[in-house]
């Protein structure tokens, strides 16, 4: 089969198409026929070596093993399946839950041993992926490349807005909010669980497609006077924050939240480092988070709401497999709004 592999911690160049033996499905797993594969920024920081503070990265302090095949939010086709898995699968069409782990069941994703499909096991850019089927799940749209934009960005949102336990009518800045987790923040936030909706991103002309997810106001971060026009519009100090973007935003962040605020982070694409005043925290009795990924009950929550039509996928461009270095170089561009994606069958 036809697939990308990251032979080593480096830029794009080190992605290579190869050809490669098909995965034969252990007894436990089911083969699938990946027919879209969604871009993140974990296997772009997995290969650049973001993750770890040495020489090796990876969501396990080992390092990845090279070459390994990345990408995680994947939808496809069931098309062999493993000596104790039912046949009756086959044919099945499904999105695959990115991780595995012995976790207890809702702290799954903290566990020692979580092991992530794209960095711990090969993933979705090729034409298969062997996977264990307890964790593929039915498709929660007809369309594949539909279907492909949650598992990672989706289950990332809404655990994050999960975790700050926002109510109806509460005010939540989201920033990064026309990024693939930041759309679907704006959207679980929204349609969801009811919050008002103040989106941060760079260009303004997206302002009536963020509005249609679900953003009450749009603002831009290159404004002189983000921090003011934050509390204007709100009339006050806003009651949570959820940051993919880090170090550029998180003054202004820290500034504009109430006192008993809650800030939520799972990505730091504007500045991995920060200055902080402790200060700031404890006088204004903010709660932080640190968060990725989540439950596989969320993972279910998410996709029955996808179901019902509550969250909608935000799909900005696709890419064939053969094209992954420009997908990857395009997926770091700004101005973009939603998920990117590869078609291994359009390769």
């Amino acid at each position: 089969m036809k697939a990308v592999q990251v032979m080593g911690y480096g830029d794009v160049d080190m992605l290579e198409l190869v050809d490669i033996s098909i995965p034969q499905p252990k007894e436990n797993e089911v083969l699938v026929k990946v027919k879209a594969c969604a871009i993140n920024n974990t296997e772009i920081w997995m290969r650049e070596g973001a993750y770890g503070t040495g020489s090796k990265s990876g969501w396990k302090p080992e390092g990845v093993n090279f070459p390994r095949t990345p990408g995680s939010d994947i939808s496809g086709t069931i098309v062999k399946v493993g000596e104790l898995v039912e046949e009756t699968l086959i044919g099945k069409d499904v999105v695959l839950f990115p991780f595995t782990s012995s976790g207890e069941e809702g702290v799954e994703h903290i566990s020692e041993d979580m092991a992530f499909i794209g960095s711990e096991y090969d993933g979705g850019y090729a034409e298969y992926v062997a996977w264990p089927a307890d964790l593929c799940l039915d498709m929660p749209l007809p369309s594949y490349e539909e279907s492909a934009v949650f598992s990672v960005s989706g289950l990332t949102a809404w655990h994050m807005v999960s975790q700050i336990q926002i109510k109806p009518g509460e005010t939540v800045m989201i920033t990064g909010a026309n990024g693939g987790v930041g759309s679907l923040n704006v959207q679980i936030a929204s349609k969801v669980f009811g919050a008002k909706v103040m989106a941060i991103v760079g260009d303004l002309s997206g302002e009536e497609r963020l509005k249609e997810l679900g953003a009450t106001h749009v603002l831009s971060y290159k404004s002189k006077n983000l921090t003011q026009e934050i509390l204007e519009m709100n009339g006050g100090p806003i009651d949570s924050v959820l940051d993919v973007v880090g170090d550029s935003l998180f003054s202004t962040s820290l500034q504009v939240l109430k006192k008993g605020g809650k800030f939520c982070i799972s990505g730091s694409a504007g500045g991995q480092k920060t200055e902080l005043d402790f200060r700031t925290l404890y006088l204004k009795h903010i709660t932080m988070y640190g968060s990725v990924l989540g439950t596989k009950e969320e993972f279910k929550d998410l996709l029955q709401a996808v179901t019902e039509g509550k969250i909608k996928p935000v799909i900005d461009r696709t890419f064939p497999l053969d094209k992954a270095k420009e997908a990857q170089i395009y997926f770091k561009e700004k101005g973009k709004l939603g998920k990117i994606l590869l078609l291994p069958e359009e390769a």
